[in-house]
C-alpha cells in the first residue's frame, strides 16, 4: 500500500473552493433530508395513534419531527443520495 501525501491547502482560490464545495455538500444534505422527510411520512412514521394521541398539536409538530429526524439520518450518511447529489451538481457548476 502506497501512501501519498497532499500539499497543504492555500490561497484564495482554493479556499474558495472549498467554501463553493462546503455550500454545495450542505444544499446536496438538505435536499437529501427532504426526499428522506418524505419517505418517513409515506411510511408512517409520526402518525399520531388513535388512542392516546397527542391531538391536533401532535399532528402539526410531527412534520417537524420527521425533518429534523431525516435531517440526522442523511448528516450519519443517509442513503448515500446526498453524495451523488453534491458531485452532480459540481460537475454542472464546472461544465
Amino acid at each position: 500500500m502506497e501512501i501519498t501525501t497532499t500539499p497543504p491547502l492555500s490561497g484564495p482560490s482554493q479556499r474558495q473552493d472549498n467554501r463553493q464545495d462546503q455550500a454545495l455538500r450542505e444544499a446536496a444534505q438538505e435536499l437529501e433530508a427532504t426526499f428522506l422527510a418524505e419517505m418517513l411520512k409515506s411510511a408512517g412514521v409520526g402518525e399520531t395513534p388513535e388512542a392516546f394521541g397527542g391531538g391536533a398539536g401532535e399532528d402539526q409538530f410531527a412534520s417537524m419531527l420527521r425533518l429534523e429526524q431525516a435531517r440526522q439520518l442523511a448528516a450519519t450518511g443517509g442513503i448515500g443520495l446526498a453524495e451523488h447529489i453534491f458531485h452532480s451538481l459540481k460537475e454542472n457548476l464546472n461544465d
